[in-house]
C-alpha cells in the first residue's frame, strides 16, 4: 500500500536534523520563478512515480532537472554564488517538507475513497485545489489550510476557486510547537491549550519523528455523506 510506505518514509525523516540545519537560513526568500520551482519535480516523483527520496537525493534531482534555469536567475538577482547555493537547499526544503505532507494526505484519500480516485498536479495546485477526488460522480478539491503554532510552515498563497469544477473543501493543517509536545503541561498540571486542542484534532496525528499528517477521519465523513445520497 503507498500510504503504509509513504508515512514509513515520512517517519523515518530526521525533522531535527533539517530543522537545526536550516531554520536560520533564510537566503533565498524572493519569489521564484516558475521554471525553477519545485512543486512540479514533488509530484512527479512523490506522487506520479511514487519514488521516496530523502531530501538530499531530491534536491540532486532538483539541481539535475533545473541547473541551467537555476544559474540563470541566480545571476539575474545578483546574489554571489556562494550566498545563493547557500540559501537555495533551505529554501527547497521548506518546500519540500510542505508538500510532501500534502501529498500524504492525497494518499490517505486515496485509501478512504478508492485506488484512482485522487489527483494531484502542478496545474490542479495553480487553479487552487492542492488535490482533487472524484467519486460517486462528484469532484471534490481539497484545499490544505496551513496554520502555524509556533513553528514554520510554509505558508500557501490565496488561491481562485473559479477555474476548477466541483465542491472545494478545506482540511486544517495546525502545528504546535515541538515544545508543546515535549512539556504538555502548565505549572498547575493541566495541559496546554495547543497541546490539548491537538489531541482532541481527530483529523491530524504527529509521528513520532514530529511530522503532523492528516488521518482517514479527515475524509470520512463526507465519504459517508456521498454514499448516502448515492443511494
Amino acid at each position: 500500500m503507498p500510504l503504509k510506505k509513504f508515512s514509513d518514509f515520512l517517519e523515518s525523516i530526521d525533522l531535527k536534523f533539517y530543522r537545526d540545519k536550516y531554520r536560520l537560513i533564510k537566503i533565498v526568500e524572493m519569489d521564484l520563478p516558475k521554471e525553477i520551482q519545485a512543486i512540479d519535480l514533488l509530484y512527479k516523483i512523490y506522487w506520479n512515480q511514487k519514488e521516496f527520496l530523502s531530501f538530499e537525493k531530491f534536491y540532486k534531482e532538483y539541481l539535475k532537472e533545473y541547473n541551467r534555469n537555476v544559474k540563470n536567475f541566480q545571476e539575474k538577482t545578483g546574489m554571489c554564488e556562494k550566498c545563493f547555493y547557500k540559501g537555495l537547499p533551505a529554501r527547497i526544503y521548506r518546500t519540500w517538507a510542505s508538500i510532501i505532507t500534502q501529498i500524504h494526505a492525497g494518499y490517505v484519500a486515496e485509501s478512504v475513497f478508492g485506488k484512482n480516485t485522487v489527483t494531484m498536479s502542478c496545474e490542479l495546485d495553480h487553479k487552487g485545489a492542492d488535490f482533487q477526488v472524484r467519486y460517486k460522480n462528484k469532484i471534490l478539491n481539497y484545499q490544505v489550510k496551513k496554520k502555524s503554532l509556533g513553528r514554520e510552515v510554509r505558508q500557501e498563497k490565496p488561491k481562485s476557486k473559479n477555474q476548477l469544477p466541483g465542491e472545494f473543501i478545506d482540511i486544517r493543517y495546525e502545528v504546535p510547537s515541538s515544545d508543546y509536545f515535549e512539556n504538555p503541561k502548565r505549572k498547575d498540571g493541566k495541559y496546554k491549550l495547543p497541546y490539548e486542542r491537538f489531541q482532541n484534532n481527530k483529523e491530524l496525528k504527529r509521528l513520532l519523528n514530529g511530522f503532523v499528517v492528516f488521518t482517514p477521519y479527515a475524509f470520512e465523513e463526507k465519504k459517508r455523506e456521498l454514499d448516502k445520497t448515492s443511494k
